[in-house]
């Protein structure tokens, strides 16, 4: 019988023949299963079991070229592999065709993981953004992304599910900054599973990432002066409360354009900044202050004065004269001070008119030497009252002399006692003074133990640049028994003169109530008297009469 197959009219026995062959030869390709790094080469084996096959080869649209070839097989070899793709192996068989199938699978390692934070910088309780991506990665199924802060995993994702037009390999979370999260580190992991390709486990990370956490709401306060003197140095500040971390902040302060070297300190959330300022121009100024802090920067000036007002000039004619000189004393304002200040003089008997200097005319005194004299001088600037004084002493100098008071002419040492002789003499310059006794020089700079033999007469002689003065001092030694009777003495007499005189007040100063109940008996003794006077008158008349 004859049989319709597309078509075709076929007897039975070329249809047995047909099925025979196709069942009895086979198409086979290496490798199995074809796993290629990104832009490589690959080799591929196509094969057959037909002991006498036909045409043969492969289908792709990589770049192919063959290499070797066998009765029953041929080596093709792939190049630049870029794209996934299906190859197709062929071979006929007795007019039969069989073919197979291979999936080549293309990957590439994370190689590069960048991860970026966004801002570098946060102000606390604001949002910061953590963004990992891997631009180059495949197959990105098997990919997965991992975010840490430090140790910690904070988010992962993987790509298996999501459309492959769609696919693009990164992760994005957000991170509400705390105090606590300064200088955290940031990091992300990738990692490319291939063995369900017949592959291994490719991972990369990136690079660190550390956090910075910062609090800045409130601006610096500039401490100084409205008023600075030119020339001299003043002591200015700059200070910021509430910030953090306030060891990081960087001060920058200027005046003009003139910047300070200023010294900075902190403590908790407190940060200050110290410098010394140096005016050199007159004139109105400013002096600012610049704070930064990682993104931040924030900027307050204050406005100085600057003025020239040196100390007013004070003038003696002679600071060292003698005794009985006459010396001109003059207070004046300096050249440099502007607007003239106005002046006054210690002693001076009266003010000077504006712009004119006061003066004061006196003769040197021995009271004078060690007297102080000062020039005020006052100047107002921007409201304020400055005033400045100039102070010189006068040294009066006059000849020695030992007065009674500082040197007594008697003096008199207890037996056995250290002792000094005592004498100090006036004069300037200072007199030297010395002392001979037996006319041998007595030492008086160390005490002497009395004996009888220091009793006598010390002649002291004081010596400065204008002349010298001596003088006798007489020394008498006591024993230890006539110094504590002398004392006694002197003791028993003052004490009888203390009663003597505390009875007279009793007697005259008693109550008057006393006084009274004694008055008649007073009157009765004084008739009594003035009787025995008039008695006695008469019996003398009466002797004068022969009575």
């Amino acid at each position: 019988e004859k049989v319709m197959t597309l078509g075709v009219t076929f007897s039975p026995v070329i249809l047995l023949i047909w099925w025979a062959t196709e069942e009895i030869f086979e198409v086979s390709v290496w490798p199995d299963q074809a796993l290629v790094k990104f832009g490589q080469s690959l080799m591929v084996n196509c094969s057959t079991t037909c002991p006498d096959p036909g045409p043969s080869g492969i289908e792709t649209f990589l770049k192919k070229t063959q290499v070797d070839k066998g009765p029953q097989w041929k080596e093709f070899l792939l190049e630049d592999v870029t794209e996934n793709s299906i190859l197709q192996c062929f071979f006929s068989c007795a007019g039969i065709q069989k073919d197979t199938s291979l999936g080549i699978t293309v990957y590439q390692p994370p190689e590069q993981v960048i991860l970026d934070l966004q801002p570098a910088w946060v102000a606390v309780n604001e949002a910061c953004t953590v963004k990992c991506q891997v631009p180059s990665v495949a197959p990105l199924e098997n990919l997965t992304l991992t975010l840490l802060q430090g140790n910690q995993e904070l988010h992962r994702k993987n790509f298996m599910n999501l459309d492959v037009a769609s696919q693009r390999a990164e992760v994005t979370i957000n991170v509400k900054a705390q105090r606590e999260d300064d200088r955290c580190n940031f990091s992300c992991r990738a990692e490319l599973d291939l063995s369900s390709h017949g592959g291994g486990l490719f991972h990369s990370s990136s690079a660190i990432k550390v956090l910075r956490i910062f609090e800045f709401s409130q601006s610096p306060q500039i401490w100084v002066s409205p008023l600075l003197e030119i020339g001299m140095a003043e002591a200015v500040s700059c200070e910021l409360t509430r910030v953090f971390p306030a060891g990081e902040v960087m001060f920058y302060m200027f005046l003009g354009d003139q910047e300070l070297s200023p010294f900075v300190s902190w403590k908790g959330d407190m940060a200050w900044a110290n410098a010394t300022i140096r005016a050199m121009e007159t004139g109105d100024q400013e002096l600012s202050c610049l704070v930064s802090l990682g993104p931040m920067e924030q900027k307050t000036r204050e406005p100085v004065h600057v003025y020239s007002f040196p100390p007013p000039v004070l003038e003696i004619e002679e600071l060292y004269p003698s005794a009985g000189t006459d010396i001109n004393v003059t207070c004046s304002g300096h050249v440099l001070t502007s607007p003239s200040p106005t002046l006054r003089l210690k002693g001076a008997p009266d003010l000077p008119a504006p712009g004119e200097p006061a003066w004061l005319l006196l003769t040197a005194r021995e009271e004078d030497n060690g007297r102080n004299f000062s020039c005020e001088a006052s100047l107002e600037v921007q409201g304020q009252r400055l005033i400045k004084t100039t102070t010189m002493q006068l040294h009066v100098l006059y000849q020695p002399r030992l007065e009674e008071s500082d040197c007594p002419g008697n003096q008199t040492w207890v037996k056995g006692t250290e002792q000094m002789l005592a004498c100090i003499p006036k004069g300037n310059p200072t007199p030297t003074l010395v002392c001979t006794w037996n006319g041998v020089i007595f030492n008086l700079d160390e005490p002497q133990k009395a004996t009888q033999n220091h009793t006598g007469i010390y002649c002291c002689t004081a010596t400065n640049q204008l002349g010298s003065v001596s003088k006798d001092i007489a020394v008498l030694v006591q024993g230890l028994d006539e110094g504590i009777s002398s004392t006694i003495f002197v003791i028993i007499i003052v004490a009888l003169g203390v009663g003597i005189i505390t009875i007279a007040l009793y007697l005259n100063y008693k109550p008057c109530k006393i006084e009274r109940r004694k008055l008649p008996y007073r009157q009765k003794e004084k008739n009594k008297e003035e009787e025995s006077q008039f008695a006695v008158q008469q019996a003398e008349k009466c002797n004068a009469h022969n009575c």
